[in-house]
């Protein structure tokens, strides 16, 4: 069956536009006035989603990735649809049309369209890795086979809205210390390289001695000017060694042991990669995905070789009969709190409600942490950007001074 794409109106007059497959041109127009849209366009699309002959321009290959926000907007569309008794099929028509990202809504409709030739949700949606993770496959299977479609999806949009959210703060965290320390670099480099030069040649002619802190400066400002092209050269040269050994198979657990051991980031990231863990894994748990399935895919969005070995050892445990808590406590790797509250899940049976509270109770200290490190950021860049404008200052202005003494005592 042909794909068109189409652009036309709706009953309040506003633009609406998509893709939608019909056998033919008025097919397709009739279906869409039922649904209230009147067409302005049609064109007949590819099976990649694109628009045949001059229109096509090139495919999708302009368009840009499916972000995580619209997955989860897609995914509470989608439990509130099959909440109120709407087939599958159905859901995915009317959260397509919804889509305003052309790949995203090109992927739903091809969901939808091998749903319709009669494939399981879960393995429709299984051929789209890049925008439905492992996680979300094996829970929207567990759904499928329960019956509780809509619970998992409701479950799901809850978990993704939370990365979501932590994803943002920590990129907002790191954002303004960056912008500072970028834009304080520039300027310094600016300073040294285009207007401590010109200072020097008046130094240089007033022949006086220059103070220490002075000549530190202008030894400073030639050293840029003379090798500008081996600092930026080694900088880049050391970036692309620091990442060759980052992600080498030797120094990747040596560096993630570290980041796990840095004094003022360490915690903070073994705080995010616990409410992963949690989060993850109670979500899983909860969705009806068997345990040793949910631990593979948890040490999947840890992001930590060193944590990843201990849910793999875990995993292991598991399998043998021996409970979760026992390996993640040998480890030493998950704290105590969240290691007895583990245990006492497994003991309760209530191990996908303690799961949850660790991942709520952690999300709680994480906004704290990032509260409290950014309120120390902040003055710390300021305070370091204003000694070095200090130096620059005493650096320039005391030979000014020394010469303004001279002239007065003759």
């Amino acid at each position: 069956m042909p794909v068109y794409r189409y652009k036309g109106v709706n009953r309040k007059g506003r633009a609406v536009a998509g893709l939608q497959d019909a056998d033919n041109p008025k097919a397709l127009k009739e279906a869409l006035r039922t649904q209230g849209i009147f067409l302005s366009e049609v064109r007949e699309a590819s099976e990649d989603g694109a628009e045949e002959g001059p229109a096509r321009k090139g495919g999708l290959s302009f368009l840009g990735g499916v972000k995580p926000r619209e997955v989860s907007e897609v995914t509470r569309q989608l439990a509130t649809l099959l909440r109120a008794a709407i087939s599958v099929v159905d859901a995915l028509s009317a959260v397509s049309r919804q889509v305003e990202n052309p790949r995203f809504q090109r992927i739903l409709n091809e969901v939808r369209r091998a749903v319709t030739e009669g494939k399981s949700l879960a393995s429709a949606m299984g051929e789209h890795p890049k925008v439905f993770t492992s996680l979300y496959v094996n829970m929207v299977r567990a759904g499928e086979s329960s019956g509780t479609l809509d619970l998992v999806f409701d479950r799901l949009a809850d978990f993704m809205e939370a990365q979501v959210r932590l994803r943002s703060k920590l990129t907002g965290t790191m954002t303004y210390p960056l912008i500072m320390m970028v834009l304080g670099v520039g300027v310094v480099s600016l300073l040294m390289i285009f207007v401590i030069p010109r200072l020097t040649a008046i130094f240089d002619e007033m022949g006086s001695q220059l103070p220490t802190i002075t000549k530190i400066l202008i030894g400073v400002s030639e050293f840029f000017q003379s090798y500008w092209w081996a600092v930026g050269g080694g900088l880049v040269v050391g970036i692309w060694l620091f990442n060759r050994f980052r992600n080498s198979a030797a120094g990747r657990p040596r560096w993630h042991r570290f980041l796990l051991r840095a004094p003022l980031f360490g915690g903070l990231i073994r705080m995010v990669a616990v409410a992963r863990f949690s989060g993850t894994l109670g979500t899983l748990l909860g969705s009806g995905v068997p345990i040793i399935t949910a631990l593979d895919i948890v040490k999947n969005v840890l992001g930590n070789v060193i944590l990843e070995d201990v849910v793999e050892e875990a995993k292991v445990a598991v399998k043998e009969g021996a409970s979760l808590a026992e390996p993640l406590r040998r480890s030493g790797q998950f704290p105590p709190m969240v290691v007895h509250m583990i245990a006492v899940g497994e003991q309760t049976g209530e191990l996908e409600a303690m799961l949850d509270n660790i991942a709520k109770a952690y999300e709680v200290q994480i906004d704290s942490r990032i509260t409290i490190m950014t309120s120390l950021l902040e003055p710390l860049m300021i305070v370091g950007m204003g000694l070095v404008v200090a130096f620059i200052i005493f650096a320039v202005l005391m030979p000014m001074l020394q010469m303004n003494e001279i002239l007065k005592q003759s």
